[in-house]
């Protein structure tokens, strides 16, 4: 469905044709379609794209150890020796993804952990990696000026058995956190309203009455996924 988000994303990911030194966060709620949207649009548009994966042995590694794996992969992939090359060879590209061959990469290989599964498991410790990438932007600023960089971004933890993302979910302070990220980067939020939402849901489910699509939206909020695997559990049960 053509919502705002997903006008948004296109749009950006069109420009990036004929333009370098973009670096775009796409964040949103969990279950709000981050992914949905990033790879449809691509599926739209002739761009040459690199969209790299990273296998992580555990939950536990330090934030220092998946730093390390990080790069260490991306020199392998790209067969090259050091960071450096690493930041020449991608400029081939229109547009450099990290996405869900990234961060949920354990659905590609069950023994291996994504990036998400080990920020959720190990919480705050992950900011130090972070804080690492954010470091190395700033270092490689000149040769980021020849790349496009496009990050699925989301900072969950779980409290009392539901995910939530600090940079949506908390309302004043999530708010200040994107302003300040925004100074640095491009920020494109995925969210839905309460119409766009009940027609990504009739699209999916033709035998829903309005009363349950609102019911759900009352339970989850504008978050598709969730209705989805809500309504699907009662058509079953």
């Amino acid at each position: 469905m053509y919502t705002r988000s997903f006008r948004k994303i296109y749009r950006m990911f069109r420009s990036m044709k004929n333009r370098k030194g973009m670096f775009v966060l796409i964040i949103g709620s969990p279950g709000t379609g981050k992914s949905a949207n990033i790879y449809s649009a691509l599926k739209s548009l002739d761009l040459n794209v690199y969209d790299p994966i990273l296998f992580l042995d555990n939950h536990d590694m330090s934030s220092s150890e998946v730093f390390t794996e990080f790069y260490r992969t991306l020199r392998e992939d790209l067969s090259v020796k050091t960071n450096e090359e690493v930041y020449k060879k991608v400029q081939e590209y229109d547009l450099i993804l990290l996405a869900d061959k990234l961060l949920d990469s354990e659905f590609i290989d069950g023994d291996k952990v994504g990036l998400s599964l080990w920020s959720l498991n190990k919480g705050f410790d992950t900011f130090p990696f972070y804080f690492g990438i954010l470091m190395e932007f700033l270092k490689h600023r000149k040769d980021l000026e020849k790349i496009n960089v496009v990050i699925q971004t989301a900072f969950v933890f779980r409290m009392r058995g539901v995910k939530y993302d600090l940079l949506t979910d908390f309302h004043i302070f999530s708010q200040i956190f994107v302003f300040i990220i925004s100074r640095f980067f491009e920020v494109i939020r995925i969210s839905y309203t309460e119409a766009e939402t009940m027609q990504i849901v009739r699209n999916n489910f033709k035998d829903v009455d309005e009363e349950q699509i609102r019911s759900c939206i009352k339970k989850y909020g504008c978050k598709p996924r969730f209705i989805f695997e809500s309504l699907e559990r009662n058509k079953h049960s």
